[in-house]
């Protein structure tokens, strides 16, 4: 499950990135490694433990990621999860702790 998120994260972090205008830039990588495959799809790749790999690809053109396990024995590939990210990255926070982003702007305003 930590891999799973550890990945979700990173892919999300991917995203923020290309989405705030450095598509160039790689975003820290502790579980990982990022790789430019191509133009169009970005990927994150590590080690999610019990004889698995985890791939996370991300296609910042239309939001979309995807993870899979890879089994290193058999070498069989497993969907995991799709997801879209557009609405996600539209939330100005979620499940954050005090003091919130709005918080922190309601107090600047008041200068």
């Amino acid at each position: 499950m930590r891999a799973a998120v550890m990945g979700f994260v990173g892919a999300l972090l991917l995203l923020a990135v290309w989405a705030v205008g450095f598509p160039e830039a790689s975003a820290q990588r502790p579980a990982g490694q990022a790789h430019a495959g191509s133009a169009e799809l970005i990927t994150l790749s590590f080690d999610a433990g019990e004889g698995r790999q985890q791939l996370t690809v991300v296609d910042p053109r239309t939001r979309v990621l995807a993870v899979y396990h890879v089994d290193r024995a058999t070498g069989a590939l497993a969907l995991k999860s799709v997801r879209n990210v557009h609405w996600d990255l539209q939330i100005e926070d979620y499940n954050s702790a005090n003091p919130t982003p709005r918080e922190i702007r309601l107090l600047t305003d008041s200068r």
